[in-house]
């Protein structure tokens, strides 16, 4: 059994029916107690960084994502999700996050960018993925959807396991043992996004 972690800050329906077009049955969870009894868990995000912690913490959801992820149980962050997992975020001020992939979440660097570009990174762009099993089967390179104006930065190269190029190389996937994360929206992101779902589902 799959669940979405409701926290009131996410595109729950989009994960759910990206989830249901595989002909996986999912659970948009919204309470704590009940995530350790999934065996795989979805932790989307739109918004801000801090107020997502605030909601996470506000409903108990914090500290029962991170228990999860301790248990050893496959943890997938989507966009705003992925960037929870790290340790902290400087959007808007300084932010704690879950703290379970090392690194922090910045602001793309405009004075980096060789031409201007626009901040938010919105539309399509390629991931430059290394071997991994969320990424079987599909191409080093390809393209999924984006929507976002801060990127990760993890401590250990190692958690890094996709990159896309905007101005400059940023990490756009992540994982570490069995957190993972992906900056772009799987089910925004046509087949591409549904075949990295797929193989999360058969990790």
């Amino acid at each position: 059994m799959i669940a979405i972690v409701d926290y009131n800050m996410g595109n729950l329906a989009s994960v759910k029916n990206a989830f249901n077009l595989l002909g996986e049955e999912v659970v948009v969870e919204s309470d704590p107690h009940k995530l350790k009894n999934y065996d795989r868990i979805i932790l989307p995000g739109v918004g801000a960084f801090g107020d997502a912690m605030e909601h996470l913490k506000d409903r108990g959801m914090d500290q029962a994502v991170s228990e999860y992820a301790q248990s050893g149980k496959y943890l997938l962050g989507i966009c705003l999700g992925m960037q929870l997992l790290f340790e902290s975020s400087e959007e808007f001020g300084i932010s704690e996050g879950l703290g379970l992939i090392e690194g922090r979440v910045v602001a793309f660097d405009t004075s980096r960018f060789p031409t201007p570009l626009k901040v938010p990174h919105m539309g399509w762009n390629r991931m430059f993925t290394q071997e991994h099993p969320l990424f079987q089967g599909l191409d080093e390179a390809h393209y999924l959807y984006f929507v976002h104006s801060y990127h990760a930065l993890c401590s250990n190269e190692a958690d890094s396991i996709g990159e896309s190029v905007y101005g400059y190389r940023f990490t756009s996937a992540v994982a570490h043992d069995n957190v993972m994360g992906i900056q772009p929206h799987p089910e925004k992101s046509h087949q591409n996004g549904l075949s990295i779902l797929k193989n999360f589902i058969n990790l």
